[in-house]
């Protein structure tokens, strides 16, 4: 969101930080709309879609950094969120890599923020659903480390490249995402490689971000042989004898049973849109605010709309008003606010965002299909 890359540029202005980003051969003209919003990000167009681990190298290769941070596009962070990273990094020598606690855009916690590595019985257990029956089982929940609570930081096996802070050192050591991986377990991959040069993966507790999961990819059967097929590539590289067949094994009728579901659950999904319209909607803005994000929502066919100013708790008005739906408006609203109101407000109701100055406003409700976009016309 632009108001939080203004943020970043703040920082990179004063030398503490630089910003790259790698555009992996998209066809709507994103460089060169950019390119003159933020003149201080490094902008790198591909001539082919090489995949996430190809691109993430070239990113890193072109820093001066001492950390590195692997950033996904569909993600808001807090003002203060890298800078409380370094600090734990600093603080951890041992610490290799560092993830944090990730909350998908309607609040919900989203278990792939700490990982076990995916052995055959994990696999089996996730397959059939025990890790879901028992969440915080260290046996049945072992894919998710269920058994560590999210409020606490820990060492971990696995960490999600949707936000991954690395030394630079240990990836010049590992070489950095293996680039076999097209997509889906190079963060697998290199959370091994970092533990195998003596360094520990740390799932940090002490700040969120939101990650519209899943809005980089359909869910569709293209993604679940994309994911399980990284899965099995993950196998063979690091399993051997018995314990690979047998992943591998267990991996391919994942393939099958979850291309199943995804394709009978695309036949009897329709747009979100339809079923995920507002009744009524609480914005909380500025009233300057408020002219720049009516000039968009006047293209669409939206409920009422009530303002409130930054500061006020938006629960305060569910006793006198029926809403489901809230825009927030960073700004005038910091994005760590933003993020605490998302958390405590969980699942009570559809969550919009817009960054002041920019000109669309995006949701995501569930990692199980796309979000929405609101555009100026």
């Amino acid at each position: 969101m632009r108001k939080a890359i203004d943020y970043m540029g703040e920082q990179t202005s004063s030398g503490n930080a630089e910003v790259i980003l790698i555009d992996n051969h998209s066809t709507d003209n994103s460089i060169s709309y950019l390119s003159p919003l933020f003149p201080w990000v490094k902008f790198i167009g591909n001539e082919t879609n090489a995949g996430y681990a190809v691109a993430n190298n070239k990113g890193w290769k072109l820093a001066a950094g001492e950390y590195i941070l692997f950033l996904n596009p569909d993600t808001l962070m807090a003002e203060d969120c890298l800078w409380k990273c370094i600090a734990f990094m600093e603080n951890q020598p041992d610490a290799g890599s560092l993830g944090v606690h990730m909350i998908d855009g309607s609040g919900n916690f989203l278990p792939e923020s700490k990982r076990g590595f995916p052995s055959p019985l994990a696999a089996f257990y996730k397959l059939i659903g025990l890790n879901s029956l028992f969440p915080t089982s260290k046996h049945f929940a072992a894919y998710y480390s269920g058994h560590l609570p999210e409020t606490d930081n820990n060492s971990v096996d696995v960490l999600s490249g949707a936000f991954m802070l690395v030394r630079k050192k240990l990836l010049v050591k590992t070489g950095g995402f293996d680039e076999q991986f097209f997509m889906y377990a190079e963060d697998i991959d290199l959370s091994y490689q970092i533990k195998k040069e003596g360094y520990n993966n740390y799932y940090f507790a002490g700040t969120t971000i939101i990650h519209f999961k899943g809005e980089s990819t359909n869910k569709d059967i293209r993604y679940v042989k994309l994911f399980y097929k990284a899965m099995i590539l993950f196998v063979k590289k690091h399993y051997a004898g018995g314990a690979s067949f047998l992943l591998r094994i267990l991996l391919q009728m994942s393939i099958w049973f979850s291309g199943l579901i995804a394709t009978v659950a695309k036949l009897f999904s329709g747009s979100s849109l339809r079923h995920s319209t507002p009744q009524q909607l609480l914005i909380i803005c500025t009233s300057e605010e408020e002219h720049e994000l009516k000039e968009i929502l006047k293209h669409y066919p939206l409920p009422s709309i009530l303002r409130i100013d930054p500061g006020k708790n938006p629960s305060d008005f569910y006793r006198d008003y029926a809403f489901d739906g809230i825009i927030f408006v960073g700004g005038k609203l910091s994005w760590a606010a933003i993020i605490t109101l998302v958390k405590s407000l969980s699942n009570k109701t559809i969550f919009r965002f817009h960054a002041n100055g920019s000109n669309s406003i995006v949701s995501s409700y569930s990692k199980k299909s796309n979000g929405e976009v609101f555009t100026k016309q």
